[in-house]
């Protein structure tokens, strides 16, 4: 629990708090036992630590641990000395209490630096310059009041000499903040300033910054920076900097330039291998079968209670146990109003994102080289993180990438048209001004041929991508206005490649008929109302509220009520009536 405060407190931009941790309680009394557990942390930290080094705090890293080091001696010095060393004077148990203190905020300064992405820690240079000089001017006070000259009869002449040197040392210590990190810092501040005023950086300049200086040499590396990023904005509530909004515009810079820069060629073989897993009828793909081919055992806490497959988006609900979220979302949405692990009441129906498991998920997938596939939130309209205003950079990024993609769009292969259409998809999840700019780029005509795919990853992104637009009341009109769109919708209603298209194109329809002239040409179109109709009758829980809703919608119509008799509309909500999650909308 210390460390979880203090790496919190870290994260935040906030000095750590002395009151994140607690001196060794248990050892209070035991001198013996304390010596011993410092000399075990202080001998983790440089056998975990000196061959780790970050990508930036190279400097600041080694100085601190070559401290550790000296203190390691100085232990080691005092256990050597003879039986009569556990009687030490209590001045110098206090200080190697402290000294407890200090070795523990190293360990999660070094992890910190150590697990950061490389352009997360790269923006946060100056502070976490101001974290290792606070631990610096802590050694220094430290060697101030511990009594050395009490540590004469147990210590030798070269351990003591090496000690003062030390303390001297410390005293000169000043803030160092590494010039040649710096200089990319304010670089990478100056290409997302020049992106801002319009101007986009040219591929030679983005291939210099982030492959030849940065070293992110893949697509993958790429996703890895944009998540641990968006990462930082959820877990941050209001002291974060840059800002939200400044960080929305390095993602979209970073977005650009992995497309830019790496193509769709990675992402095209991923999802080429998760087709051939699917096709054996493995629902998670890639994931399962990496795991299945290297006979790796996943750990029970990684695990959902429900589906035990490994978990993708880890949830919290009201008792405090922690579930996949289709999992336990479909448990809710068939009615269940318990616990399936303790079988207590829930309190609410809430589900809070476990982001610190998710976040030791992933790192557990890289370690072990699976593939890893970020949770895609469902849910009309909702954006990967907390809402900030768009930053002009962040608007001008995204607006170059929708043109790269619009090209794969065109001219890509099948994989990279679905690709393409994926990245469209998440795009249009944030903000009503990239919803905007994105339909006006000209996208939904190649969307809708996507619809008649064949590909069941292509269709369901290009369905999604088209329910995401159509959010945004102008891209209604867009969409209703291109020829054979609400035909290719509705046809993906009726036999689209998997459930969620055939969910996500009715989702689609409820969205389009909010405009009041659009309702009677959706029920005109032929087989939207049976199907929708069908869907309610024998859909999933979440299949049957996307119809229900959208039947709804076009019920107040009143051109539309005799079709919707003659379609067998009326006895689908009739039993719909029978189910708790939809009974409402099918009574109004």
């Amino acid at each position: 629990m210390a460390s979880a405060a203090i790496f919190s407190s870290l994260r935040r931009s906030r000095s750590p708090s002395l009151d994140a941790f607690l001196a060794p309680v248990h050892l209070e009394n035991d001198v013996v036992g304390l010596l011993k557990t410092l000399t075990t942390v202080a001998s983790d930290l440089i056998s975990s630590y000196s061959d780790k080094t970050p990508s930036f705090q190279k400097k600041n890293s080694r100085s601190l641990l070559r401290k550790i080091d000296l203190f390691l001696v100085l232990l080691d010095s005092v256990r050597n000395s003879g039986d009569w060393w556990s009687d030490l004077p209590s001045t110098v148990v206090l200080c190697f209490k402290e000294l407890y203190l200090l070795l523990y905020r190293s360990k999660i300064l070094l992890d910190y630096c150590t697990h950061s992405s490389k352009l997360w820690l790269l923006l946060q240079n100056p502070s976490i310059s101001g974290h290792f000089h606070d631990l610096n001017q802590e050694i220094s006070t430290l060697l101030d009041v511990l009594p050395v000259n009490e540590l004469s009869c147990l210590i030798n002449n070269d351990v003591r000499e090496q000690i003062d040197l030390l303390q001297k040392q410390s005293v000169r210590d000043k803030l160092f903040i590494d010039k040649h990190d710096e200089s990319l810092r304010l670089k990478f501040f100056n290409l997302l300033n020049e992106i801002g005023t319009g101007r986009i950086p040219s591929f030679h300049e983005f291939h210099q910054f982030f492959i030849t200086e940065l070293g992110i040499l893949d697509s993958r590396a790429c996703r890895v920076e944009i998540e641990f990023i968006e990462e930082q904005i959820v877990n941050h509530e209001i002291d974060l900097e840059p800002s939200a909004s400044v960080l929305g515009g390095f993602i979209a810079m970073i977005r650009y330039c992995r497309f830019l820069l790496f193509g769709f060629e990675q992402d095209e073989v991923e999802i080429a291998l998760g087709n051939r897993s699917s096709k054996r009828g493995k629902k998670r793909g890639l994931i399962s079968k990496e795991i299945a081919d290297t006979f790796i055992t996943v750990p029970k806490d990684f695990c959902c209670p429900i589906s035990l497959d490994l978990m993708i988006d880890p949830v919290i609900i009201s008792t405090g146990q922690t579930f996949d979220r289709s999992s336990i979302s479909r448990w809710i949405e068939e009615g269940h109003s318990s616990c399936p692990k303790t079988g207590q009441v829930l309190v609410h129906k809430k589900l809070v994102p476990n982001r610190a498991l998710r976040s030791l998920i992933l790192q557990w997938c890289m370690a072990h080289k699976i593939p890893y596939t970020q949770p895609e939130n469902l849910d009309v309209g909702s954006d990967p993180f907390p809402a900030a205003p768009a930053s002009r950079a962040a608007v001008e990024a995204n607006k170059a990438t929708v043109q790269l993609l619009i090209q794969q769009l065109e001219n890509g292969s099948d994989c990279g048209k679905a690709i393409a259409a994926r990245e469209i998809r998440f795009l249009a999840k944030t903000g009503r001004e990239n919803r905007g700019f994105i339909a006006e780029s000209g996208v939904i005509p190649h969307l809708k041929i996507l619809l008649s795919s064949q590909s069941p990853i292509a269709q369901e992104n290009a369905v999604t991508a088209i329910l995401n637009l159509s959010i945004y009341d102008k891209n209604k009109t867009r969409i209703m206005d291109e020829d054979g769109c609400l035909r290719s919708i509705v046809s993906v209603l009726k036999s689209g490649h998997t459930i969620e298209s055939k969910e996500n194109a009715a989702a689609t329809l409820f969205s389009l008929s909010a405009v009041h002239d659009y309702k009677k040409q959706i029920a005109d179109e032929e087989g939207a109302l049976s199907t929708l109709a069908g869907l309610l009758r024998d859909g999933t829980p979440r299949g049957k509220k996307d119809a229900v809703t959208a039947l709804y919608n076009l019920s107040t119509h009143t051109a539309n009520c005799a079709k919707m008799i003659e379609y067998g509309v009326v006895n689908a909500l009739i039993e719909a009536l029978d189910y708790e999650t939809v009974a409402e909308e099918a009574a109004g």
